[in-house]
C-alpha cells in the first residue's frame, strides 16, 4: 500500500493521497468509516500543458470516483458525498433564470464534463448497492484564503485599480465556504438526502459591481469603477484572449436551493454580506 498520511479533524480523519487513480489504496484507509465526503478533484488548471486536458481530468475526476466508490461498496460505507460543481448544469443563466435541479446537465468545459461522468459514476455505484450517493454542486465558493480569479480580484481591489465594470448588470450565485461546510454537514446524516442532488447558494445573488463595491467596503478601499459600453469591453477581452474571464464578469449565474432547503430544512447561517464581510477583512489582515 501507498503511504497515507492522516490526521484527525473534528472528530473524523482527513486522509491524504498521492492520487485518485488509484485502486490500491483504499481498503485499509476505509474500513469502519460511515460517510465518506468527497472534496478531492483536478480543478481548473490554468494555461493546461496536457495533450488532451478531458482525459487527465477524466483520470483524476471520473477514475479516481469509480475506484473511491467501489471501494466504499466493498468496505460497507453507509454514504458517499459527492462535492460536484455548477458547471455541471452550465456556463450560465439568464438573469431571469436560474439552474435548478430539474435542469439537463449541460457541462461545457473538460473540467465539468469530468465532473458529470464522475456523478453518473457514483450513481450507478449506488444504485447496484448499499451505498447511499449524494450530490452537491456549489457555485463559485469563497471565504477567508481563497484563490483562483476571486483572490485576483482582491488584489486589484487592494491596487486601487479602476476597472471598467460599473455598467455590468448581472446576478451570480455564490456561496460563502462556511454555508458550504453546513450543507455537507446537513447531508452526512439527513435520511432524505440519500440519493438526491442538492443545488447550494448564500440565497441572494450579487452583481458584480455590487459585489466589488462590497469586497472594497470590507477592505477598507473602495472599489474604483468606471462606466464603459459592453460591447467595447467584449471586443477588447476577445482582442487580449480573457473571453472567458469577460463572460465570468458580465455574465449571470444564478441558482435555486430551494430543493435542499425544503427536503433538509437547510438554510445558510451566514448571509451573503457576512462572507463577503469576513473574506475581505481577513484579506487586508493576512499578512
Amino acid at each position: 500500500m501507498r503511504d497515507v498520511s492522516q490526521a484527525i479533524v473534528g472528530g473524523g480523519i482527513a486522509v491524504q493521497i498521492p492520487n485518485m487513480d488509484s485502486s490500491d489504496q483504499w481498503a485499509e484507509i476505509l474500513l469502519g468509516v460511515d460517510t465518506i465526503i468527497h472534496l478531492a478533484a483536478r480543478v481548473h488548471v490554468m494555461r493546461d500543458q496536457a495533450l488532451n486536458p478531458l482525459d487527465e481530468f477524466r483520470r483524476a475526476n471520473v477514475l479516481g470516483m469509480d475506484n473511491l466508490a467501489h471501494a466504499a461498496v466493498a468496505c460497507g460505507v453507509r454514504r458517499l458525498i459527492f462535492l460536484s460543481s455548477i458547471k455541471v448544469s452550465g456556463e450560465g443563466t439568464r438573469i431571469d433564470q436560474q439552474f435548478t435541479e430539474m435542469d439537463l446537465p449541460s457541462p461545457k468545459d473538460p473540467y465539468g464534463i469530468s465532473k458529470y461522468e464522475a456523478e453518473l459514476t457514483l450513481q450507478a455505484i449506488s444504485q447496484q448497492s448499499d451505498l447511499e450517493a449524494v450530490i452537491i454542486r456549489p457555485p463559485l465558493i469563497f471565504g477567508p484564503g481563497v484563490k483562483g480569479n476571486f483572490a485576483q480580484m482582491l488584489n486589484i481591489l487592494a491596487k486601487g485599480i479602476p476597472l471598467p465594470l460599473a455598467s455590468v448588470k448581472n446576478l451570480r450565485s455564490l456561496i460563502y465556504l462556511d454555508n458550504l461546510v453546513d450543507a455537507v454537514i446537513a447531508c452526512v446524516s439527513h435520511p432524505a438526502a440519500a440519493g438526491e442532488t442538492f443545488l447550494v447558494s448564500d440565497g441572494e445573488d450579487i452583481s458584480t459591481p455590487d459585489l466589488m463595491y462590497a469586497l472594497g467596503g470590507a477592505m477598507g478601499m473602495p472599489a474604483r469603477l468606471y462606466p464603459c459600453p459592453l460591447p467595447v469591453l467584449k471586443a477588447a477581452a476577445l482582442i487580449s484572449g480573457k473571453a472567458g474571464q469577460y463572460e465570468r464578469l458580465v455574465g449571470s449565474l444564478r441558482v435555486n436551493s430551494g430543493k435542499i432547503n425544503k427536503m433538509l430544512g437547510w438554510a445558510p447561517p451566514f448571509s451573503l454580506r457576512e462572507g463577503l464581510m469576513r473574506t475581505g477583512k481577513q484579506f487586508v489582515l493576512r499578512d
